[in-house]
């Protein structure tokens, strides 16, 4: 885990560059104890209300990785050695005063702590919103009220990725007001 500033320590921005969608993974398993800092970095994700009303499934055996990919057909996915899963809760999370219920930002939040966490670690990993959600339930036997929000698979990758490209700041900030 990051700790206190040191020459070898990488700066947060950084790590957001070098975190990128890997489509290519190598088979060999995840160490453990990265498992472990990946999972624990979603933990610790904020949420809205500290109502923390997310899940998250591991999915390491080779026949249900392979399953999923009838919820998202790219074979690259499957083929990762672990494939994790966030569902929401949206019963458990706080709305705000219109309604608005947040167990999908706060779902959200832990996926973006667990990928940027793999990144800092070397592993690989692609945010995966574009999935069939009724045949991931299934696959997973998830019960009632339990959401899937987004898959990523995790892993060293085999691919480099490809160049960032974002929209210019002055197309995206405002200050003040629109």
């Amino acid at each position: 885990m990051l700790g206190p500033e040191t020459e070898d320590a990488m700066s947060f921005l950084d790590l957001v560059r070098k975190r990128y969608s890997a489509r290519g993974y190598d088979p060999a398993p995840v160490p453990e104890e990265q498992l472990r800092q990946v999972l624990e970095a979603g933990r610790l994700a904020p949420s809205a209300a500290n109502r923390q009303p997310w899940h998250v499934i591991v999915v390491r055996d080779a026949a249900r990785r392979r399953a999923l990919g009838q919820a998202y057909g790219r074979e690259w996915f499957w083929q990762a050695p672990v494939l994790l899963v966030v569902c929401t809760e949206p019963d458990k999370a706080w709305k705000r005063s219109d309604g608005k219920c947040y167990a999908d930002i706060d779902g959200a939040i832990a996926m973006d702590h667990m990928t940027l966490c793999a990144a800092d670690l070397g592993l690989g990993t692609c945010w995966i919103g574009a999935f069939d959600p009724a045949k991931a339930r299934e696959i997973l036997g998830l019960p009632p009220g339990i959401e899937p929000l987004a898959l990523t698979p995790l892993g060293r990758p085999t691919d480099a990725g490809r160049p960032k490209t974002r929209r210019a700041p002055d197309e995206i900030l405002h200050h003040e007001q629109w």
